[in-house]
């Protein structure tokens, strides 16, 4: 039976830091243990094989080939790296997983996302600004790596961190959502080549800071995922030009996630305990009207991320310790209702922060 941490308040100051030297001690160790293990793992099963036919992207009109697929891992503190797509094997829904971006203890990824070597990265920050990276200016990286910082290369203020990290496109729609709820949606060709580094894309004292954004067609819904699991879902079309409150949210709670759905869309729902359901968006009815307080998406105390994804589509998550996982989506099981999610992460001592889809390499 596991033991329960005991009460040290009353332990003086020079012991409690003993006992916290030796859990740190302890937990690096389980760390590097499971990492050799899943190493161990990763030679059983071979080397990764796959067909190098390029695969057409419709819905950003990029070419794409499986060799220029690029992971790319952001850290919190802002720490970057892109390593081959290819170079993570896919696993099994619940493994073990593998450590990715090699981060400081005071550090933890924060972002991840997949994007082809000919395009450009949009880097949002909580203070809503936006700047442009051509992802074939960071050198190419192993998968355990530390990355490159991004302080040096975009200039960013003093608390300014990214929030959200898109591949650029030619078509759509970019969805905005600040920290009181707020939605805006601006078109790609504002993104494009000639954007102003550093542009600001809306007031932060009147809205708050922003807390997420996603790539939309603007013909569907709009699906926003909270962190304290609550959701809602809306027509696009009820957003104004200058922005509107999509949802209602307490103080404590903020947007995570955004993305289009319509009724046969699927939405992956991840919670921070390493748990995951594919919510249908048949059982999951849109508001007339945006602004409203959402309803539960499922059974957990925090969400950490929420992507539609197709049956087709592998799965990318990633822990606050830099575990990393890739498996299949149609693995998960589908609900209609909220569900507690089945376990898609094995975590010890851990927690789930991010999740991406990528297209299976054909």
């Amino acid at each position: 039976m596991p033991l329960e941490r005991p009460d040290l308040s009353f332990v003086s100051p020079e012991v409690r830091r003993y006992i916290e030297e030796l859990e740190t001690e302890l937990k690096r160790y389980q760390i590097h243990k499971e990492s050799r293990a899943t190493l161990k793992v990763l030679a059983r099963q071979g080397p990764l094989t796959y067909e190098p036919e390029p695969v057409e992207n419709d819905s950003t009109g990029i070419s794409e080939s499986p060799n220029s697929l690029n992971f790319v891992t952001v850290s919190a503190l802002g720490m970057i790296k892109r390593t081959p797509r290819h170079s993570y094997l896919c696993q099994r829904r619940g493994g073990m997983g593998i450590f990715d971006l090699d981060t400081h203890d005071d550090d933890q990824p924060a972002i991840i996302t997949i994007a082809d070597e000919s395009q450009s990265l949009l880097i949002f920050t909580n203070l809503a600004r936006v700047f442009r990276l051509p992802l074939s200016k960071l050198a190419e990286s192993p998968i355990r790596a530390r990355g490159e910082t991004l302080v040096e290369r975009l200039s960013l203020e003093l608390g300014e961190h990214p929030v959200s990290i898109l591949p650029d496109q030619a078509v759509g729609l970019v969805a905005l959502v600040s920290q009181s709820g707020m939605v805006r949606c601006l078109r790609h060709h504002l993104f494009g080549d000639y954007l102003k580094p550093g542009t600001v894309l809306f007031n932060i004292r009147e809205n708050g800071p922003l807390t997420t954004a996603g790539w939309i067609s603007g013909d569907a819904d709009l699906f926003l995922a909270t962190r304290n699991g609550l959701a809602i879902r809306f027509p696009t079309k009820l957003i104004p030009p200058k922005g509107e409150i999509g949802i209602r949210l307490s103080a404590e709670d903020e947007v995570i996630a955004i993305t289009e759905v319509d009724d046969d869309s699927s939405v992956f729902i991840l919670g921070a305990d390493g748990k995951g359901t594919l919510r249908l968006m048949t059982g999951f009815a849109p508001n007339k009207s945006a602004g409203g307080s959402g309803k539960h998406a499922m059974k957990t105390n925090r969400i950490s991320a929420a992507v539609k994804v197709e049956p087709q589509d592998d799965l990318f998550i990633i822990s606050q310790l830099g575990k990393l996982i890739r498996f299949h989506a149609d693995e998960v099981a589908s609900s209609e209702g909220v569900v507690q999610g089945v376990h898609v992460i094995n975590l010890r001592a851990d927690e789930a922060v991010a999740a991406v889809k990528g297209a299976p390499i054909a």
